[in-house]
């Protein structure tokens, strides 16, 4: 074969930089400590290092416009003028300061555009889960009168920035269709696809324009492939791309889809009229078949055999193996390989870690490692085995190592999943009788204040831990540092007149980290960054073997705190679904075993708590419908084990303890029944940029356990009057009866500053004493 190697992509690559240059940029220039010029400057810099990083791993199909100053979907909606009238935007180049008003909303007065706001500043748009990762997108938001118009040129300037370095790329675009179908209206009766024709245009526009400029082919991502489609849905689809096909006959598309198989899509997807399709084989390997089966024969075909999602090393000889006849069926000139899906969702590169134990750190492998692994396909398929022996020998010998590794495997912790019965996640009575014996026992005023837990991780805290970290402060100097950050908190929070206190927290470095560094089979990175959303990075556990609790975690923490008031403190830890959901979890066991190790582990810290005298217990599932399967048959089957492993941890607790949840993003109309399964004495939702929309799904379903409804939104620095929270209280109450509600914020306050929260807590507290008042009188608000 004359082939040196087949065509290799990565889809996109993590925009973050090594040293996490990005969010060092982003949150000087949003404090003002720097300039335009300089985020741009750095900005650019990481667009050049991550093209050279490319290249140098042997990448010949390199993306351009996988950048993002902040995230890819607000990307597009400033690109086709998807501006909400709010923002002050009058068409233009859209100013970067309107950009992050839409990502972070802002405070108030006058934006640097000059555009008059609102005396209170303007809200963020939405933000939701990208499909089923740990990603955050800002929703698009349309109206009935929705125009589109080309307001930004980036896809083209960055393919003309790397075309100049020298570089020839593959510029990568949302897919419209996906576009429409993520954003929404607060108009119920518009259907965000009826703007396809509106859009189109825009698109068209951009595609010739990066024709112009020398793109031959172009990489439009439609994950919306792989959901469950209306005929409506796929008709767009066909509109579109026969649309593109005759607008731009020259131009190739590469149309992706992944986190799914296409199933009952297929028909659809190779019917458009498109250059090439990208298949995630690593979540949905048995569709191959079908595709070649059914595929024209000029279609290019990549296929994402590396996992985008995880940092598990592949099985190169397997993959090689599984391949070969791939390649001899259809050919090599219509192959590409790639990651299942872009490699934003991994961190850079392993070579950083330097701590890891060696055995464990030759099991893994980060987005410049995934590179290279399929550098080393490409050419062990173009070329043969032999040109790659020793890379593939060692890929299997990591592979049988990790297999038969002691780390691995716990005997105690078998034991005790085969333990298990239906008994062991039952409380001992319904919400019905415990609700009284908890109201008795906790002598709460209407609507009690609370927060979800954590407080704002100042420069001092970070300091102290890093501090301690590098072994510059004594382990006895920062517990005396720790509880004086948590006297602190007390004493604030009783002073505003909280009801329900916290700790705050400040012992923890992330609320899924904490716990997995005190519980066996987890491991952590120094570096292992990835992006949750604008520069709120994360280091999500490794979770490599059976995981059990060698001793309480929190339990010192809460009974300190608990110490220092009357007032009830809750303990705080995070749930089994929760910590599954936001670390790379291991591929050698179902998600379902690993879960159920974790829920035991977690309900042993549970009820030392209670055992401790905590009479509140808040498990956190921040993230328990984000693990929801993308096609709903098989959405049983995740939550009967998931809400499983969360009632797990609060087996075998008394009346009067009360738990509660906490859970984010989350879209509940679907899924409230499994919620009510949940049975949490208490949930709190993120409900104020949706103005209270979540709540109609526990209206209508007649959830009779508690509910403490977002009244403000933490991931923007403004803060909210009374008189705002107020009307979303009195939204809640056209929802919910009085004594379901409890008043507390969107989510934890740990990434806020206290300028911004004590204000906004203040105010909190303000208005629930207003409804009080309101409930006293008799008057309506």
């Amino acid at each position: 074969m004359s082939l040196l190697s087949l065509p290799v992509s990565t889809l996109g690559v993590p925009r973050i930089g090594p040293r996490r240059e990005l969010k060092t940029a982003l949150e000087a220039y949003w404090s003002g400590q720097s300039d335009a010029k300089a985020l741009l400057e750095t900005a650019a810099a990481l667009r050049v290092a991550n093209l050279a990083r490319q290249h140098g791993q042997g990448v010949s199909v390199i993306p351009s416009n996988d950048f993002s100053l902040y995230d890819h979907v607000l990307d597009t909606s400033v690109m086709v003028g998807a501006i909400p009238r709010a923002y002050g935007w009058t068409g233009g180049p859209v100013p970067l300061d309107t950009y992050f008003a839409m990502a972070r909303g802002s405070q108030g007065a006058t934006c640097a555009h000059g555009a008059a706001e609102d005396a209170h500043g303007v809200p963020a748009l939405e933000m939701t889960k990208w499909f089923d990762t740990n990603y955050h997108y800002m929703v698009p938001e349309f109206t009935k009168d929705q125009t589109f118009t080309l307001a930004s040129r980036k896809p083209i300037e960055e393919y003309e920035e790397a075309k100049a370095l020298g570089y020839k790329t593959r510029p990568v675009l949302l897919g419209p269709v996906t576009f429409l179908k993520l954003g929404k209206s607060k108009d119920p009766a518009l259907n965000p696809l009826s703007l396809l024709a509106r859009l189109l245009p825009v698109y068209c526009d951009v595609l010739r324009q990066l024709h112009e400029a020398g793109a031959d082919w172009v990489q439009i991502d439609e994950p919306c492939l792989v959901l469950d489609l209306d005929e409506p849905t796929r008709e767009a689809l066909r509109q579109t791309y026969c649309r593109f096909a005759d607008a731009l006959p020259g131009l190739k598309i590469m149309l992706t889809c992944y986190f799914g198989g296409l199933g009952d899509n297929l028909e659809t997807a190779l019917t458009l009229p498109v250059a090439g399709l990208h298949l995630d084989l690593v979540r949905a390997p048995d569709q191959l078949d079908a595709v070649i089966a059914k595929a024209p024969r000029r279609l290019v075909l990549s296929l994402g055999v590396i996992n985008g999602r995880n940092v598990w090393r592949a099985p190169l000889s397997g993959i090689v193996t599984w391949l070969e006849p791939v390649l001899a069926r259809i050919g090599a000139e219509r192959i590409e390989l790639a990651p299942s899906c872009s490699l934003l969702h991994v961190p850079i590169d392993l070579e950083l870690e330097t701590d890891l134990a060696p055995d464990l750190k030759d099991w893994l492998a980060f987005s410049v490692q995934k590179m290279n692994e399929l550098a080393v396909l490409g050419q062990a398929l173009a070329q043969g085995r032999a040109c790659v022996s020793d890379q593939l020998a060692a890929s299997d010998l990591a592979a049988k190592r990790r297999a038969t590794s002691a780390r691995v495997h716990d005997k105690a912790v078998a034991a005790r999943l085969a333990a298990i019965t239906p008994d062991s996640a039952k409380r001992a009575n319904a919400f019905a009788q415990r609700a009284p014996a908890q109201r008795a026992a906790l002598g709460l005023p209407p609507f009690p204040t609370t927060t979800i837990g954590s407080f704002p991780q100042t420069a001092a805290v970070r300091q102290a831990r890093s501090a301690h970290a590098k072994g510059t402060l004594s382990e006895a100097d920062y517990e005396a540092f720790l509880r004086q950050e948590t006297e602190a908190a007390i004493r604030w929070q009783e002073d505003i007149g909280l009801d329900v206190l916290v700790h705050g927290e400040f012992e923890r470095n992330d609320m899924v980290q904490y716990f997995g560094e005190r519980l066996a089979g987890f491991a952590f990175t120094r570096h292992g960054w990835v992006q949750s959303y604008g520069s709120r990075y994360v280091r999500p556990p490794i979770l490599f073997g059976d995981v059990s609790r060698p001793q309480p975690m929190t339990v010192s923490w809460w009974r300190y705190a608990q110490s220092l008031t009357a007032k009830p403190v809750k303990g705080m830890v995070t749930g089994p679904v929760t910590i599954l959901n936001w670390s790379f979890v291991r591929d050698d066991v179902p998600r379902a075993v690993a879960c159920r190790q974790i829920a035991l582990a977690i309900g042993d810290e549970v009820r030392d708590l209670e055992a401790a005298g905590a009479r509140m217990i808040q498990i956190d599932e921040a993230a328990l419908r984000e693990g929801l399967p993308l096609r709903k048959a098989e959405w049983g089957a995740y939550l009967d084990w998931a809400i499983g492993c969360f009632r797990l941890c609060a087996s075998g607790l008394a009346d009067v303890t009360q738990i509660h949840t906490h859970m984010c993003y989350s879209e509940f109309n679907d899924i409230i029944a499994a919620i009510g399964a949940m049975d949490a004495d208490v949930i709190s939702i993120e409900t104020s940029r949706s103005k209270m929309e979540l709540l109609d799904a526990f209206r209508l379903y007649k959830y009779p356990n508690e509910i403490g409804p977002g009244v403000y939104d933490i991931h923007s620095p403004r803060v909210p009057e009374v008189g705002e929270m107020v009307d979303l209280l009195g939204l809640a109450r056209q929802r919910l009866a009085d004594d379901q509600i409890w008043v507390n914020p969107d989510c934890g306050l740990k990434t806020r500053h206290w300028d911004e929260v004590r204000p906004a807590l203040v105010n909190m507290v303000a208005a629930a004493r207003a409804l009080r008042a309101v409930l006293l009188t008799g008057e309506d608000q």
